[in-house]
């Protein structure tokens, strides 16, 4: 039974791995023995992870190319991706700059497309793989002010399944994982505010954020042999949030 969540000496390579949810990723598949690569722009944080890691800018093509190349090339093959780079904007629809938007979507929708497509030809080519995309609650519904970054993600449930149907012939599994009100270092500040955790808290039926390390048994499973048949599902790992709602009144025992 142990084997079969095994990631022992499979290659993974964490885009978006060098801070927050990523790194919590990287470091617990460091830990459970495969080799790790994490990717993100900025040299500075890579390094701090001390972890094997490329510079990539997901927003250019030829900087993606090059990273899944020269992974392959050293190790020979690549068995997993956790697609985790993405940016955020918060501001109302009617107004949105359209920088801002270009921004949001050159990132979270076409980079992660281009990171996924490369990857999924180095899988294709030695007959496995996984790819893990990280989606979000937006896949599945909305909160005001955010329309642009809800928009991407709701595209990163439409690739995974259109790729996880394009692939599975080759046995390459394309899944996601959506996580609901997380508390990361990049984030503390807003859950610092009483009105904010209190909300989340009242929305979620688990009665508490979640932390990055609930996210890894979810990453565990998609990324072992645990998952062979299973592909085209986003995997919602946020304390029964999108499940449904709690009464706010006593129910009757």
């Amino acid at each position: 039974m142990n084997g079969l969540f095994s990631v022992q000496g499979k290659v993974v390579l964490v885009s978006g791995g060098s801070r927050g949810i990523g790194l919590s990723i990287a470091e617990a598949f460091h830990k459970a023995g495969a080799k790790v690569i994490v990717a993100s722009r900025q040299e500075q944080t890579l390094k701090a992870t001390g972890l094997d890691y490329r510079v990539c800018d997901i927003s250019d093509a030829g900087q993606i190319k090059r990273c899944v190349d020269d992974i392959v090339e050293k190790f020979g093959r690549l068995d997993v991706l956790f697609n985790v780079a993405g940016v955020n904007f918060r501001h109302v629809a009617e107004t949105f700059p359209e920088e801002k938007l270009d921004e949001i979507l050159a990132i979270n929708v076409r980079g992660n497309f281009l990171m996924a497509r490369d990857c999924g030809k180095a899988m294709i080519r030695q007959g496995s793989g996984k790819i893990i995309n990280i989606a979000s609650l937006h896949t599945h519904q909305s909160i005001n002010g955010v329309a642009a970054y809800a928009t991407s993600k709701g595209s990163i449930g439409s690739m995974t399944r259109a790729l996880a149907v394009e692939w599975a012939q080759y046995n390459v599994q394309v899944n996601a994982i959506a996580p609901g009100f997380i508390l990361t270092d990049l984030n503390a500040k807003l859950w610092e505010n009483p009105t904010m955790l209190n909300w989340a808290k009242e929305r979620t039926p688990a009665r508490r954020l979640g932390q990055r390390d609930d996210l890894i048994g979810a990453a565990i499973f998609l990324a072992s042999a645990a998952s062979d048949f299973v592909t085209g599902q986003v995997l919602y790992v946020d304390g029964g949030l999108t499940a449904g709602q709690t009464w706010p009144l006593d129910v009757p025992r």
